[in-house]
Parts: C-alpha cells; sequence; structure tokens
C-alpha cells in the first residue's frame, strides 16, 4: 500500500507552523519570518504555499523536487522559490538518530515588496529575481555568504531584521551564478484532495523509482482513471508520468555513477530500467550526455581515481 505520509492538504497554512516543528512563534517576527528543522520532520513533504522561500541545506544528501525540476541536493544547496512552487526535499542518507537541523528556511510575502517598488524606486531591482523565483532558482557560490546573513537575521528583530533581508536579497538579486530549475513556473492547483493523492503517488514513486510499476497500477490504488490519473499527474507535476519515473530513474543512475563502480549495464537495471537500449537514450536526452560520458566527467570534477 501506498504510504499515508502527505496526504493532507498541501498547501501550508498558519496552522501548522508550529515553534515545536522549528518555526519562530507568532508575534516574534515582522515580515521576514525564519525556520530550521532538521529531518525527520512532518514539514518535509511534497507542498506549496504563498510566500517565496529560501532554502539551505546544511546536512544530509537527497533528490530535490522543484516544480517539474528533479535532481540532486548536498550540504550548501541554496533554492529560492516562489508563491504555490511545489517543492521537497528528501533526504537518502538519515542516520537512525535523525538530523537535529537540516534546513535553514526564511520566508515572505510578495506582495508588500511588489506594492512598496511601486513607491521607492531602489526596490525594483529585486523584482527581476521574484520573477524568476516562480521557476525555483538555485545559487551557486553563496553558501557561506547565506549561512552567515540566515544567522543574523535570526539573531536581528524589527527593522535591523528588514533591514539585513534587504541586504541579502540584493546580494541574491546580483548573484550571476545560478540556475531556473522548474521548466514552467509551475503552481498548484486548488483541488487539494487530489493534490494530496498524487502526493502521496510521488512519495511511492520516490520510494520504489528501482522496482517496477505501471500508471495502471498506480492510478488503480487512488481510485482514478488513467486517464484522469495523468491529466492530474502533469498538472500537479509538471511531467508526464512517464517522464516523471524516467527523471527520477535517470537522478538515481547518476548517484550510482558517481558513487560506486557498477558496470553501466547493471547501473541500468539497478535504476529501474529494463533496456539497456532505452537507459542510453533515456539519459543521453535527459542529461545531454551518455552514462559513459557522465561518469568521466563525474571523475574530472571530483578529482576520482578508479
Amino acid at each position: 500500500m501506498i504510504s499515508n505520509r502527505s496526504r493532507t492538504p498541501e498547501l501550508e497554512h498558519d496552522l501548522v507552523r508550529n515553534p515545536t516543528l522549528g518555526y519562530e512563534a507568532a508575534g516574534t517576527y515582522g515580515y521576514v519570518r525564519c525556520l530550521e528543522h532538521g529531518v525527520p520532520n512532518p514539514l518535509v513533504r511534497w507542498h506549496y504555499h504563498e510566500e517565496y522561500e529560501l532554502h539551505l541545506i546544511v546536512r544530509t544528501h537527497g533528490k530535490v523536487f522543484v516544480g517539474d525540476y528533479i535532481g540532486h541536493f548536498e550540504p550548501g544547496h541554496l533554492v529560492l522559490t516562489g508563491p504555490r512552487l511545489p517543492h521537497n526535499w528528501i533526504s537518502t542518507d538519515i542516520p537512525p538518530e535523525g538530523v537535529a537541523q537540516r534546513d535553514v528556511v526564511l520566508q515572505f510575502q510578495g506582495e508588500p515588496l511588489l506594492r512598496a517598488a511601486e513607491l521607492i524606486c531602489d526596490l525594483r531591482d529585486v523584482l527581476p529575481l521574484l520573477e524568476r523565483a516562480r521557476h525555483g532558482i538555485e545559487f551557486f557560490g553563496m553558501t557561506e555568504r547565506a549561512r552567515e546573513r540566515l544567522e543574523r537575521i535570526k539573531s536581528l528583530h524589527g527593522l535591523k531584521r528588514f533591514t539585513e533581508f534587504l541586504q541579502f536579497i540584493g546580494e541574491l538579486a546580483d548573484c550571476t551564478d545560478y540556475r531556473l530549475l522548474s521548466s514552467a513556473p509551475l503552481q498548484s492547483f486548488e483541488d487539494d484532495t487530489s493534490l494530496a493523492q498524487i502526493s502521496a503517488i510521488v512519495d511511492y514513486i520516490t520510494e520504489n523509482c528501482a522496482q517496477p510499476f505501471s500508471m495502471a497500477e498506480l492510478s488503480a490504488r487512488v481510485n482514478m482513471s488513467e486517464s484522469q490519473f495523468s491529466r492530474y499527474f502533469r498538472r500537479t507535476t509538471g511531467n508526464t508520468f512517464t517522464d516523471f519515473v524516467n527523471r527520477l530513474r535517470i537522478t538515481r543512475a547518476c548517484q550510482l555513477l558517481m558513487d560506486t563502480d557498477r558496470y553501466i549495464t547493471n547501473v541500468c537495471y539497478d535504476s529501474g530500467f529494463n533496456n539497456v537500449a532505452n537507459f542510453n537514450r533515456r539519459f543521453l536526452e535527459i542529461k545531454g550526455m551518455t552514462p559513459k560520458e557522465f561518469r568521466r566527467q563525474g571523475e574530472a570534477r571530483f578529482g576520482v581515481q578508479r
């Protein structure tokens, strides 16, 4: 059976923003709200909210989902997501005792900044950043600076916090070493019941991507026809079911190619593909290179000698 985890409606409301989970208590912050949490934690799920969110990973490795983007994260991973852009970070190396702090986060509403920019021209410099964030932005070379800024923002209150935030958001706006993650500014739709059902499927696929399953099997698990399931799945994830599974399996293959000496044929089957030709074709399509080339580039980048 598919896990019931993430079956609650995934629009994050204030009622779940409990200080025991890592949020600042209501009334203790102003425009900018800070959050820190570890794993496991109920906040780790496929979800979205109305705020912009800057997310820094400080521990663990795993898979990141932002809109229709699927990739790998590690400590130092820094991402800004826009309003209603679904996202999740799933750690794959959690020790038995868990991790006390995995995420350092700040959230802020976009509308006040947009309105203020109409009156204060200096604030207009951040508008392109806010627009890009609707796709999700991963920043590079900003890890240490981000950690310092986030710690300082959390330690301050009132105007001092807001001033520090503006300085930091200005630095992010000036950063040119970044990439957009989601191919489209995907936003979650209002059918929370269907979103929760698809979220459970996403969790199941993530945990079992190397195992064989079909769209017919999974649509039956949530009592949908295949056509209904296909439609909702694409609206929720930004991918067709087949593309989503292929991307997830290619992500797994990349990890195996980087972290092990297994033959590429074995990597193919270990990633959930049952045909080497199809695996090679999909890998080239998604990564822009063959599995062999990917492994070679990985060895050069990390100085791995095999």
